[in-house]
């Protein structure tokens, strides 16, 4: 693939104001798209605490949240869905174990809060009249599946029963052990005009398996999220700088900063004010509200974390037009996985660009 790295002995050190950077009309029309999505404002919700699969490292089994009672009443979870709205959340994240065996549940929650999404497992179908963005596991090929996750041709069903759905994203998770099988999902994927984005291991609290990532690891991701990207545009939601931000050898935190509640105190302004997560007896805990509780947050390289960590820190990337350009692409991909009807754009910088650290 034709990415160049710069390196920072040949960058002019010069500070350019907003108004140079939006000169271009082509990178003025991409922040214009994407300011437009500015007002969302999530909470995330565990729906069920059952699931029809088990796979080693899943972050749902670690720590208190497992422990919750379900709650299965409509007129409970249609309350919290008022009361959210009315607390000025605007987008929902429904996860849990397993959300796709409450459809009841996810109904009601989508006819009260129509923006959001689910994160599924993608082995039994969530009905169309749910109209969020679906986001299906993908954890290697359908052998890697019956071993990490216990399921028999997981794959395979997942794209049975999600082909040609709008709303469907298929999630390739690299673990340590799975970077090369990507080529191998990515035909079958392509084959079947799905779509897909990436996410990278990020492993629980006292995890010590094999799915642990390790810098070899990280460094062979990248090489193939970027091969991909390049050679299947179409299907791939994705940019250059994604690829960075999720596998650098600093986790998300270490390089932006979380501004989830668990790893930030503040609760002036943002998700430090308005973020909850909630289990699955509707009850939430501030000191454990993170997008993916009970992860290590050193190693946090998740997809669903730098959506939200990588986009609030617009003010680190305005200090040169590709490092701006490269946070567009990012906020445009992040849009393109979790917004229905939201449409990419091609990326605007497939230069490799460093994490801006903190501005002095």
């Amino acid at each position: 693939m034709d990415v160049k790295t710069i390196p920072q002995r040949e960058k002019k050190i010069r500070k350019w104001k907003f108004s140079e950077l939006l000169a271009d009309q082509e990178v003025r029309r991409r922040w214009e798209k994407v300011r437009k999505y500015f007002f969302l404002r999530e909470s995330t919700y565990d729906m069920s605490n059952r699931c029809n699969i088990r796979c080693n490292g899943c972050y749902y089994y670690e720590g208190e949240k497992q422990f919750a009672e379900e709650n299965g009443d409509p007129e409970a979870w249609r309350k919290l869905m008022r009361e959210e709205r009315a607390r000025g959340i605007t987008y929902v994240v429904l996860a849990g174990a397993e959300p796709s065996l409450v459809p009841e549940l996810l109904k009601v929650c989508y006819g009260e809060m129509p923006l959001g999404c689910i994160a599924t497992n993608g082995f039994k179908r969530i009905p169309e009249a749910v109209g969020y963005r679906i986001h299906i596991s993908v954890w290697g090929n359908d052998e890697t599946s019956l071993r990490v996750r216990r399921a028999n041709n997981l794959l395979s069903k997942q794209i049975e029963n999600y082909q040609g759905d709008p709303r469907a994203v298929f999630v390739y998770t690299f673990t340590r052990d799975n970077v090369d099988e990507v080529y191998e999902v990515m035909d079958i994927i392509a084959a079947n005009d799905c779509k897909i984005t990436f996410s990278v291991f990020s492993s629980p609290a006292g995890y010590t398996g094999t799915l642990r990532h390790n810098q070899d690891s990280l460094n062979r991701t990248r090489s193939a999220m970027l091969d991909i990207l390049f050679r299947y545009p179409e299907q791939t939601l994705f940019s250059s700088y994604s690829a960075v931000a999720h596998t650098h050898q600093s986790g998300l935190h270490e390089l932006y900063g979380c501004s989830y509640p668990r790893r930030n105190p503040s609760t002036n302004i943002g998700l430090g004010r308005s973020f909850r997560q909630y289990r699955t007896d509707l009850s939430w805990n501030r000191e454990a509200a993170c997008c993916v509780p009970d992860t290590d947050c050193d190693e946090c390289r998740h997809y669903a974390a730098g959506s939200a960590v990588v986009t609030a820190r617009l003010y680190r990337h305005v200090t040169d037009p590709n490092v701006f350009r490269s946070w567009l692409d990012y906020v445009d991909t992040y849009l393109a996985v979790w917004v229905m009807g939201y449409e990419k754009g091609e990326n605007l910088c497939r230069e490799i660009i460093e994490p801006p650290r903190h501005l002095s």
